[in-house]
């Protein structure tokens, strides 16, 4: 996948500019995601997703929740690759961190089987790169997807 200078990626048989809001929610809302555990979820969260190239544009941890903006091939399965990811990270992080995610969870959980996925349009990609970023400064009712839906610029 090959970016040109329009913002498009090209690949052998395609023009192309797929882009998606991602937002994964701990089981039960738990904060676990603080500290170490956070620092490594990115790592590998970037590595994850650059190894199916996709692009991250914006990436924001609270925690009991993250938000991920990227660009994907048209070639991904959205389902799949994202339980791929939930269920590779929530692996990961319970090996790694077994006493920080065990204060929370006796089973082996770490995220809410739900998440939220839309796509993003040249329009509100500025919006919503904002959004994530913002997501530490402003402690408000807005994390709900269901609440923000209305103020990314739709319509």
């Amino acid at each position: 996948m090959r970016c040109r200078k329009d913002g498009y990626y090209v690949n052998r048989h395609s023009c192309f500019l797929l882009q998606y809001h991602l937002v994964l929610v701990t089981k039960y809302r738990h904060p676990v995601i603080t500290d170490a555990l956070e620092k490594r979820l990115k790592e590998y969260t970037l590595k994850y997703f650059k190894d199916r190239s996709c692009v991250i544009l914006a990436l924001e941890f609270m925690p009991d929740h993250i938000h991920i903006l990227f660009d994907a091939p048209p070639q991904i399965n959205l389902a799949d690759f994202i339980n791929a990811y939930k269920s590779a990270s929530s692996r990961r992080m319970r090996a790694e961190f077994p006493d920080e995610v065990n204060r929370y969870y006796w089973k082996p959980y770490f995220w809410s089987l739900s998440y939220f996925i839309g796509t993003v349009s040249e329009r509100t990609t500025k919006a919503v790169k904002q959004y994530i970023q913002n997501q530490k400064i402003a402690d408000s009712p807005a994390t709900d997807p269901q609440v923000t839906r209305g103020t990314l610029g739709r319509g």
